[in-house]
């Protein structure tokens, strides 16, 4: 599903983007006084985008305003999917754990976002952290965001972090491996005056 969304989206940004160019482009070049392609629909710089005629032409039409708002209603609730399909992160539902019965058990992806984080923060160092899962669920990713205080080393931070917390969780879970995208960001402090 992701992949057939990621297509859709790329296959529906190339067309739009196309047309617009096209549109735009005509546009521009007729304004700039170049003479209008075969296509266009007007024949010069100084023509009207629409007549008072073609303006007029259906507004005494009782079909015409609710068609009108029907479509741009469609296409307002098309744009506004597009546009949640885009930015959601697909978060992870749960972890497929291998209890080594055979059988398996599944473990909330929230839960063990709560303890990747709960852990990370328990570092030394670490003010704030935050973890999401994403991926499969017999194969997950991390991301985890670390703000680290002042006197914190990354280096250091970022080994705790593989060995201890993700080590954890990876065991915990029962997976052979837990990649995992880590960023850090240092703590400002506003400066102050010592007397």
């Amino acid at each position: 599903m992701k992949a057939v969304l990621r297509t859709v989206n790329r296959v529906l940004l190339a067309l739009v983007g196309l047309v617009l160019l096209a549109v735009g482009g005509a546009v521009l070049a007729v304004g700039l006084g170049a003479p209008a392609p075969s296509w266009w629909i007007h024949g010069n710089r100084h023509d009207v985008l629409l007549s008072d005629s073609e303006r007029t032409h259906w507004r005494d039409q009782g079909w015409w305003w609710p068609v009108v708002i029907a479509a741009l209603a469609v296409l307002l609730l098309l744009a506004l999917w597009w546009l949640t399909a885009v930015l959601r992160r697909r978060r992870l539902g749960a972890v497929l754990v291998d209890t080594g019965d055979g059988a398996g058990a599944q473990v909330r992806g929230r839960a063990l976002e709560n303890a990747l984080t709960a852990d990370a923060e328990t570092l030394d160092g670490v003010s704030r952290a935050r973890a999401r899962l994403k991926g499969r669920r017999t194969a997950p990713t991390a991301r985890v965001r670390l703000r680290l205080e002042p006197h914190a080393n990354p280096e250091t931070t970022l080994d705790h972090l593989t060995r201890q917390t993700l080590g954890h969780a990876r065991d915990a879970a029962g997976l052979a491996s837990l990649p995992a995208e880590v960023r850090m960001r240092a703590v400002k402090h506003r400066e102050e005056r010592v007397s």
